[in-house]
């Protein structure tokens, strides 16, 4: 599979799991209890990947070719940058609610 749609196809499902966290947050008074939903989000963009992968029977324990890394550790250095961008979103949106 290639890196750019898997990369594609990954913030889709991110974009989707925020839109419900910010929903959520709107439901939860207590600030501690909203900020946890930063570590879910993480937990969710970790699902996502492996759901991914495994949908297109994709082996994330495979060496990346030409590379000392899995196709893993590719993948999370190449869609860091997606997660980084929507957990900073996630984070303005959770702490504005009052």
């Amino acid at each position: 599979m290639d890196l750019d749609i898997f990369g594609a196809e990954l913030k889709q499902r991110l974009l989707m799991e925020k839109e419900y966290l910010v929903r959520e947050c709107s439901l939860i008074k207590d600030d501690q209890e909203r900020l946890e939903l930063l570590g879910k989000f993480n937990d969710k963009y970790k699902e996502a990947i492996k759901r991914i992968a495994d949908e297109n029977n994709f082996d994330l324990n495979a060496s990346y070719p030409f590379e000392d890394f899995s196709y893993e550790h590719m993948i999370l250095g190449k869609t860091m940058g997606i997660y980084d961008v929507l957990v900073e979103e996630l984070y303005e949106e959770i702490t504005s609610i009052n």
